[in-house]
């Protein structure tokens, strides 16, 4: 990985996980400072951030970690949601391999523990789980073998609490009830269900949107995996 391609990721992950907050301006000097580096690579990697949507230029200011509304999360989720519904229906119609449906299930094991210790754990229940999340959701999509859905999905989640990285620390029994859609996503997927395997892909995500929108907006906290990076 190029140092310019280091320094975006750092920012990206920085920015997903909430580390640097709306508005917060993005100094080249003190970032270089930061990463020992130099100006160079920071600068590469705000241009692109900059290009992804995730940050803001100004001339006489520089780059600002971008403002997303409530409005422009429920819009991302909504793409998301019909990006997704498609890549499960396309994994339904072409079928998962072993090493795919093996990720799952170990995904979905690894959940149902993790909810059963969630209250014990505290904090770390929510990044342990958001790895668990980025598996269950990318694995889906890669079975679908349609490379161009795959990159439209990861940019739709190129926004905090939007990303399939990303956990807000919604109540438990939420979370649950969202883990319990992952199992019936992949039961339809098993049965090779396509139309059902949509629905149900586009049903989970609503909800996920409807929890992250509430939650962010009474103030809740962002747990981060960088399992995807």
């Amino acid at each position: 990985m190029t140092r310019s391609l280091s320094v975006t990721d750092w920012l990206r992950r920085g920015i997903l996980s909430g580390k640097f907050k709306p508005g917060e301006r993005l100094q080249e000097v003190r970032l270089s400072e930061t990463l020992g580096v130099s100006r160079t690579p920071v600068r590469a990697a705000l241009h692109s951030l900059s290009a992804a949507g995730l940050v803001d230029y100004a001339p006489n200011r520089g780059y600002a970690v971008r403002d997303f509304s409530a409005s422009d999360l429920i819009d991302a989720f909504e793409i998301r949601a019909a990006l997704e519904g498609v890549g499960a229906r396309f994994a339904a119609e072409r079928g998962i391999d072993a090493p795919g449906r093996e990720s799952i299930e170990q995904a979905l094991a690894r959940g149902d523990e993790l909810i059963a210790r969630a209250h014990e754990m505290g904090k770390s229940f929510f990044e342990a789980y958001a790895e668990v999340n980025f598996v269950f959701h990318d694995v889906i999509a890669e079975a679908s073998k349609n490379r161009m859905l795959c990159e439209l999905i990861r940019l739709a989640c190129e926004k905090p609490g939007v990303s399939n990285t990303v956990i807000v620390e919604v109540e438990i029994k939420r979370l649950a009830e969202r883990h319990r859609e992952h199992h019936h996503v992949y039961e339809a997927l098993l049965a090779r269900e396509p139309v059902l395997a949509e629905r149900l892909m586009r049903e989970h995500i609503a909800g996920v949107k409807i929890g992250v929108v509430r939650a962010l907006r009474s103030g809740g906290e962002m747990a981060y995996t960088g399992v995807g990076d």
